[in-house]
């Protein structure tokens, strides 16, 4: 591709640099120069203009962009129309994206030309939903260079898992200084996080804090009523492996993978399962509906997808959300307890 000032008498043919205008003629950045504009410049006294021409083997920026965005898009993602040198990528379904990161590093390391951005991986995402888009920077690139970039990805390394899971059981652990206010939020807030993903709650257990309880409501929310998630609220917050509800966990024949987390709010989160059923011991901050740790595993759950130790340590870089007021505790200053401290701790 060529770049530069050319005599507005060779102009006819080649790409706009800029918008032109003069008098009543406008031709637009990016536009190919007709001839008759361009008489109608040269009358208008115009001498020369910033133009591009094409070279062999060069490919437009509308379909360079079309090319290399129907290669990155996997399962669950469509293509709109190309536009000034852009491409945007759309989620077909409610899921989880799912980005092989150095496969798209390599594609934007091809040429300066050639450049593809994504939503962060793992994000929930919701159909029609923008999760990526190609933009060719000049008004070319080089057939050559598209085409290694074309090569790399594939296969895409861009895909939407779709939510998998759509029986949610809950179980509450109760004492006598919870709120009943307090459990029927947390259920709403629930609710709420499972909307967009087509979810339900189908079993809502409340027990006592005692391990005992907590495993026979596991049973009974898995194997009478058919969940194939469970999420267990705590009166009180998991302090060790140790505790109630990763006793109560054990005690109904399941298993604990990991407890904690390094993401604030959210460090309290413990997950296990038993068979192919996973379970969540809430952090307290679940009870919230701003986002929280909690979100981050439960959506990648609902996907279908393994949680295992390794990508929960992985999570830390990234893992300082936002404060929430209502926390006993904040990271920054101190205060008083509130009358819901047992419900949101970390």
């Amino acid at each position: 591709m060529k770049f530069g000032s050319v005599a507005i008498t060779r102009a006819a043919g080649l790409i706009a640099a800029h918008t032109l205008r003069a008098d009543d003629v406008i031709v637009r950045k990016g536009q190919p120069i007709q001839g008759d504009d361009a008489r109608r410049l040269a009358e208008a006294g115009l001498d020369s203009v910033v133009a591009v021409t094409l070279e062999t083997g060069d490919v437009g920026e509308d379909e360079a962009a079309a090319r290399l965005a129907a290669r990155v898009a996997g399962s669950g993602l469509s293509t709109g129309p190309a536009f000034t040198g852009r491409c945007n990528l759309q989620a077909e379904v409610a899921g989880i994206l799912m980005i092989d990161r150095p496969v798209v590093d390599a594609v934007n390391a091809v040429d300066e030309a050639i450049t593809l951005a994504t939503l962060p991986p793992f994000r929930p995402v919701s159909p029609g939903e923008m999760v990526a888009t190609v933009k060719i920077i000049p008004y070319a690139v080089s057939g050559s260079a598209l085409d290694r970039a074309c090569g790399i990805a594939t296969p895409a390394p861009l895909t939407v898992m779709p939510y998998r899971r759509f029986r949610v059981g809950v179980v509450s652990t109760l004492l006598s200084g919870l709120k009943e206010a307090t459990v029927a939020k947390t259920l709403r807030n629930l609710e709420r996080r499972l909307g967009p993903t087509g979810a339900g709650i189908a079993s809502d257990l409340r027990v006592s804090h005692e391990a005992g309880a907590v495993a026979t409501a596991i049973r009974e929310a898995i194997d009478r009523d058919g969940c194939d998630l469970v999420v267990v609220f705590g009166a009180s917050a998991i302090a060790d492996r140790r505790d109630v509800i990763p006793a109560g966990i054990e005690a109904a024949g399941g298993e604990v993978e990991h407890f904690g987390m390094p993401v604030d709010p959210g460090n309290l989160l413990l997950v296990g399962r038993r068979g192919e059923v996973p379970v969540i011991g809430a952090p307290g901050c679940a009870r919230s509906p701003a986002e929280n740790g909690f979100d981050w595993v439960l959506h990648r759950l609902l996907a279908g997808l393994a949680v295992s130790r390794a990508d929960i340590v992985g999570l830390g870089v990234g893992g300082l959300l936002m404060e929430i007021v209502s926390r006993p505790q904040p990271r920054s200053g101190r205060q008083g307890p509130s009358e819901e401290s047992m419900s949101e701790d970390a």
